[in-house]
């Protein structure tokens, strides 16, 4: 070992807290890049292949009733390479030991056994008999939240009647990775689930014999969607096609994209941060570094070491510490990648979902940080490097104290001695003092970043739950009916009050911008369901013309007074021009709504209407569930507070356990940059700390000095982080958002307070461990020092 990496592991030891400070920081980023990147790539790559091996459609469309003769048709379009025509229904189910009425989703299988597109997985169990009547295969995630297993029996009601099936299998399948029940936003694990049975059981319910009513196409590579889609919808429309759609609209592989997006956000803003302060922190602790080894860099290059030795010598020391931040980093972000793998599949239901090893990852993170380490040395490095032997092994020239604000400003400030003393030190070395206040001020900023969160889905929660969707249940029935419905809601055991809707599938555009949405036609007097508007107040809906959401108004560039086309998905299907009147709020999926009587004759179907929003009598609930379960015209009853619990309950695993891990590495970067500021600021300032004690000043008066300076630096780099901190979170905000959820920028006070307020900690525990080495002060030595 040469004597160069003696030194070089030398200094290590004498500085392994300002290195481990140093190396904490780059391992947050490392750790940062693997979480946002390796759970992105393990969800990206996991879907790829579980698509392709279960043969995930491309194109999906559903029909009132299709003769099977059609799918010859569709399989001749160009483009086409295979199509699976099915029968699928929604059906309210009767779980054993269950208040609620539950939903279930019914699929038909071939009778044969061979499956086409969208084939299924098993978990457990088999597949039904071709002579199997009474055999079905359930969801795992619905299975395991009601504890079914083969043998178990489920209550269906099929058209009016009722029927038990018998589980003899537990599975998944592509299209239902994320199961969510028709209008609601979050999975209901123990109250939706998909079935599947043979397709006799439900041609026979549902008199489908020979028929389908939900088809799946998968396209031939290179192959344009968008004019499959095209020929697709016009051989449908005769038989009550409501519009084909692509895989951007399928609902479980729309709400995966909006979680991949996340996550590539995430991993875009915050490693950065990370990198930049280590790079800072780096630049700092070689600059003092090297000034203390003035004297040792003369001698080396006087008894002949080069200046590409020495400067190297410093790059070694800079790569040591990169490595252990990298080693450090690759250990917590694999284990909390792994662990946030682990989270994501409780959710989404794939046969096997690992945590991404890629090892070009691991090398992209790990050569990042080390480029970021040396960026951060290069200027320390050159001037050790170019120092001359002469002047190295001469003393640096004495500080030069002047009095800046009277020089500059005539201005005369009295200060108590100790913030002079402070004042001048940080004034001194302005840079450093300026790349304290940053670095603190990004730690402040990541928590503003991550913080917001939690008030925006709040705010969410409550003008969604709260405000403008206040009925306790929401009832669907299976296609529409007469509004003489919901009078017979309405005499329900419980029910307080009814309000009808209508919603319509529709293709609405303006110019070559389409989306395929639902527009909800209510009355405009009602009451249980509000529109609002930014400033939450309540939009009425006129008796012609279409409210938009902001969101939806924002992706076809619309706004009132303008004209979109609407081309519904059922009834006429002739497109038509309305105008768009006003704009309301909605944070949940893309919104339009209309008056009830003016959505109707946009179908001229007469007096229709698709379901009932009911406010509920508490102590008549059992009631209502019994007898809603004996309704067989009923397809979907959806509870607000379920689906509120829901809510909340995925919120606070997701949200909250990504905000811990945020929360932890805001307050290292914290501690690694007022540890490595204070233990730099003892070193240059501890003659002056051991004379002051000689002359008789306490510990406590001592360690006021360099107290005051963390003091003053973390004070100052609050306001900047708080702007930098909302810059963060808006770009959170556009990161996040989709055409699935739309985040509210929502950002109080109190996220403000918690973030300077966990940063303030994180600098005051890291100045008390640096004030024990003032108390541990040997004054004669330090007094013995060469100045």
């Amino acid at each position: 070992m040469s004597a160069l990496h003696i030194k070089l592991f030398r200094e290590m030891r004498r500085l392994w807290a300002q290195v481990l400070a140093i190396a904490l920081v780059m391992a947050a980023g490392v750790a940062t890049l693997l979480i946002g990147v390796g759970t992105y790539q393990s969800l990206d790559q996991t879907r790829n292949a579980y698509y392709q091996a279960n043969r995930f459609a491309h194109v999906f469309a559903t029909v009132t009733r299709a003769p099977r003769s059609v799918l010859q048709d569709i399989a001749d379009i160009d483009g086409v390479l295979s199509v699976d025509g099915r029968i699928s229904k929604i059906a309210l189910a009767d779980i054993e030991g269950v208040e609620e009425p539950a939903s279930v989703l019914l699929v038909s299988l071939a009778e044969d056994g061979v499956q086409g597109l969208n084939r299924l997985y098993l978990r457990s169990g088999r597949l039904p008999e071709p002579s199997g009547a009474t055999e079905a295969v359930v969801s795992e995630i619905f299975a395991a939240a009601n504890g079914f297993r083969a043998g178990s029996q489920l209550k269906v009601v099929m058209n009016g009647a009722q029927r038990q099936l018998t589980l003899v299998g537990v599975a998944l399948s592509p299209d239902y990775v994320y199961a969510v029940a028709p209008g609601e936003i979050m999975p209901n694990e123990g109250r939706f689930g998909v079935v599947w049975v043979p397709e006799s059981v439900l041609a026979g319910a549902y008199d489908l014999s020979g028929a389908f009513n939900a088809v799946s196409v998968r396209l031939l590579p290179g192959a344009s969607e968008r004019e499959v889609i095209a020929r697709l919808d016009r051989l449908l429309a005769p038989f009550g096609g409501q519009g084909a759609y692509g895989r951007a609209q399928q609902t479980s592989h729309a709400y995966l994209d909006s979680e991949l997006m996340q996550l590539q956000s995430m991993s875009r803003v915050l490693p950065p941060v990370f990198l930049l302060v280590a790079a800072f922190l780096v630049n700092m602790t070689l600059t003092r570094l090297i000034a203390l080894e003035r004297e040792q860099i003369g001698l080396l290059k006087a008894i002949g070491y080069s200046a590409w030795s020495i400067g190297w010598h410093y790059v070694e020391f800079v790569l040591l510490i990169a490595v252990l931040g990298i080693a450090i980093g690759l250990a917590l972000g694999t284990w909390a990648g792994g662990a946030l793998t682990e989270l994501y599949a409780r959710f989404y239901s794939f046969p096997v979902l690992v945590f991404s090893r890629e090892p070009s990852l691991y090398l992209i993170a790990g050569g990042t940080t080390m480029a970021a380490a040396v960026l951060g040395a290069l200027r320390a490095v050159r001037a050790a490097a170019r120092l001359p032997p002469a002047v190295a092994m001469s003393p640096p020239a004495p500080p030069a104290y002047r009095n800046l604000l009277a020089g500059r400003f005539g201005l005369v400030i009295e200060l108590r001695k100790t913030w002079v003393m402070v004042s001048r030190h940080l004034l001194h070395w302005p840079w450093r003092t300026a790349g304290g206040v940053i670095g603190l001020a990004l730690s402040v900023a990541v928590l503003v970043g991550s913080l917001w969160s939690v008030g925006g889905v709040d705010y969410m929660i409550d003008y969604t739950f709260n405000r403008t969707e206040r009925q306790d249940a929401t009832i669907n029935f299976l296609g529409t009916r007469p509004a003489s419905a919901a009078q017979a809601v309405e005499r329900l055991p419980g029910v307080l009050a009814a309000e009808p809707f209508r919603a319509l599938g529709v293709e609405i555009g303006s110019g070559h911008v389409t989306r395929r949405i639902a527009i909800i036609g209510r009355p405009a007097a009602a009451s249980l369901t509000r529109l609002l508007d930014t400033n939450l107040t309540r939009v009425g809906i006129p008796e012609s013309g279409l409210l938009l959401t902001r969101s939806l108004a924002d992706i076809l560039r619309v706004g009132p007074g303008d004209i979109v086309n609407i081309r519904p998905l059922e009834g006429t299907r002739q497109s038509r021009p309305v105008h768009v009147s006003a704009l309301v709020e909605g944070y949940l999926g893309l919104g339009a709504y209309m008056e009830l009587g003016a959505l109707q004759d946009l179908v001229a179907e007469g007096d229709q209407i698709s379901g009932v929003n009911i406010s509920v009598d508490t102590l008549m609930q059992d009631a209502l569930f019994a007898r809603l379960k004996q309704t067989p015209s009923l397809g979907q009853i959806s509870m607000q507070t379920v689906a509120l619990q829901q809510f909340r309950a995925t919120m606070a695993q997701n949200l909250y356990v990504m905000i811990g891990v945020l929360v932890g590495l805001a307050g290292i970067i914290a501690f690694g940059v007022v540890y490595n500021f204070s233990r730099i600021s003892l070193s240059e300032q501890g003659r002056e700390m051991a004379s002051l004690r000689v002359l008789g000043f306490t510990r406590a008066e001592v360690s006021t000095l360099l107290l005051a300076e963390i003091a003053v630096l973390t004070l100052l780099a609050q306001p900047l982080g708080w702007g930098l901190g909302f810059l963060v979170a808006f770009g959170m905000v556009e990161g996040f958002s989709s055409e699935i959820f739309t985040m509210p920028f929502v950002i109080g006070p109190e996220v403000f307070a918690y973030s300077s307020l966990v940063v303030m900690t994180a600098a005051l525990v890291s100045g008390l461990i640096v004030r024990r080495r003032i108390d541990r002060l040997d004054m004669i030595a330090v007094l013995k020092t060469r100045e």
